[in-house]
This record gives structure tokens, C-alpha cells and sequence, in this order.
């Protein structure tokens, strides 16, 4: 049913929460796992950058994740791509065919075109196939 999860990553605990449900999909479905993590532009009114504009932070991120899912047994590529994280999300979910995209309910971000449009609600509005948002 689910031959591809893609499954959007950051430091919040949001994700980290819904590594577990990735879990359990992928062991179930025997689903090829891919894990992304999107290197965002600094923002403007931010003098250091936050975590998720740092290529070497982001790179880490993957690369802990993949550890985390090796020890439960799961295989899993990872991407790092640099944009906007929720169109970013939605074009490689296209690009790798991927027939569910798992993501926590809130990341560290919200989109740029206010408060309350987070991400999560974006890949929602904008996916090219299911998305399962993990509270």
C-alpha cells in the first residue's frame, strides 16, 4: 500500500515523535524509507541563522535519523535539499513517487506568509499524495 514513505525531518520534537509512527509504517508495509531535510535561507532578522539554515547541522540531522532507523532495522536514503521547506517537501514527494509523506503536526517553522500557516498545513494543501500528520 505504501511502497514509499517520505518522511520530512527537523530538530523539533514534533518529528522526533513521529519517527515512531515512520516506524511502524515502514516495518508494516515493508516500505522504502526516505528521509529529507530541507536547508532553509537564513532569515533576514536573524543575526545567526537558526539551525535548520546550516548545511552541516542539517547533514548531522540525516545522518543521526539514519542511525536511529538502522537500529530498528529499517534501511533509509537521505536527502538534503535547500528552499522553501514546504514546496521543497512536496516536489521531491513527487520527484521519488512517494505514496505517503509522515510529518509531525508542527515543525520549527512557519511559512513566510504568516503565523498561522505552518508548514505541516502547506505540504497538506500542496501534496501529490497522502499526508499523515502525527500529533
Amino acid at each position: 500500500m505504501f511502497k514509499t514513505v517520505l518522511f520530512p525531518i527537523d530538530q523539533s520534537r514534533e518529528a522526533r515523535e513521529a519517527a515512531e509512527v515512520v516506524v511502524n509504517i515502514v516495518q508494516k508495509y515493508g516500505s522504502k524509507l526516505v528521509l529529507l531535510s530541507v536547508v532553509e535561507e537564513p532569515a533576514a532578522d536573524s543575526p545567526n541563522g537558526d539551525a535548520m539554515s546550516s548545511p552541516e547541522t542539517v547533514a548531522q540531522l540525516l545522518e543521526t535519523a539514519k542511525s536511529l532507523f538502522a537500529g530498528q532495522g529499517i534501511s533509509a536514503e537521505a536527502l538534503e535539499r535547500q528552499g522553501k521547506p514546504a514546496f521543497t517537501i512536496c516536489d521531491v514527494a513527487d520527484d521519488i513517487g512517494a505514496n505517503l509523506i509522515v510529518m509531525g503536526c508542527r515543525g520549527l517553522g512557519l511559512t513566510d506568509e504568516g503565523s498561522t500557516d505552518s508548514v505541516t498545513t502547506r505540504v497538506i494543501n500542496l501534496s501529490p499524495c497522502p499526508v499523515l500528520v502525527v500529533p
